[in-house]
């Protein structure tokens, strides 16, 4: 017998939400990802002179973490993996604190990328302090350790170019080429996106460092050419890492975060 109930009142559509989030992000991509920044953290790829050690292969996805996750669970997520990277490989770790706050301000910096309207003005708030982080090392390098303003202005190439790129409307136009779903402006995009972000957060890290160890003239010089082609290793790392996981992303239809910008 077939009952025939006609059902009354206005079609409504149920979701299934998860409670265990963060930021609107589901605990277990954080997991996740965190894992992959802890396995990264084991593999060096470049010395680092001012202040010794090596950097871990981790730093080129960071600013992915934040266009995966958002900037509170991508900074979370890079913060967790680093965190354990220091006590399984510390030979990669450098300055523990400072390395654990370049990771979070990596992520947090990328996921402020915003294409819509919600968090539009944190990229302000993010400016502000990059332009007093390049002012406290300036004014430490020329102004106290008497290095020339050339000297400084090319030193520092990576962190200004960084925090312009990020200022600049070419913030919003990679976020976009990023969420493009034409293959070679999301490269360009993964790319141009990866040595912005990694520059405002070398930015955050430095003025620290510099400050703990004063290095003269002869180091300054001596990283001119470095600085820039670690950076330019850590956007390759993230754009061919970056565009083989966002590709497998949208190809399998995994629900996105809230503050996902891919």
């Amino acid at each position: 017998m077939t009952l025939k109930i006609i059902p009354e009142g206005k079609e409504r559509e149920v979701k299934t939400f998860s409670s265990a989030t963060i930021d609107g992000t589901p605990i277990a991509y954080i997991v996740v990802l965190a894992a992959i920044v802890t396995a990264l953290a084991f593999i060096p790829f470049a010395i680092l002179l001012a202040s010794g050690g090596s950097m871990p292969l981790s730093q080129g996805i960071f600013p992915l973490l934040g266009w995966l996750l958002g900037p509170i669970a991508g900074g979370t997520a890079s913060g967790i993996g680093t965190l354990i990277g220091v006590f399984l490989a510390p030979y990669t770790a450098g300055i523990p604190a400072i390395s654990l706050w370049g990771a979070m301000v990596a992520s947090f910096v990328a996921g402020a990328m915003v294409l819509r309207k919600e968090r539009q003005y944190w990229w302000f708030g993010v400016t502000i302090l990059g332009v007093l982080a390049l002012y406290f090392y300036g004014n430490r390098a020329i102004g106290q350790n008497r290095i020339s303003p050339s000297s400084f202005i090319a030193g520092s190439f990576v962190d200004w170019s960084g925090l312009l790129l990020f200022t600049l409307p070419t913030r919003t136009l990679f976020a976009r080429w990023i969420n493009s779903a034409e293959g070679q402006l999301m490269i360009v995009g993964l790319f141009l996106g990866s040595w912005t972000v990694s520059g405002v957060a070398h930015l955050s890290q430095v003025v620290m460092t510099y400050y703990l160890f004063n290095w003269p003239k002869e180091v300054w010089l001596t990283l001119i050419p470095i600085v820039p082609f670690e950076n330019l290793l850590r956007s390759i790392v993230g754009t061919v890492i970056g565009f083989g996981v966002i590709s497998g992303l949208r190809a399998i239809g995994l629900v996105r975060p809230t503050g996902a910008i891919y």
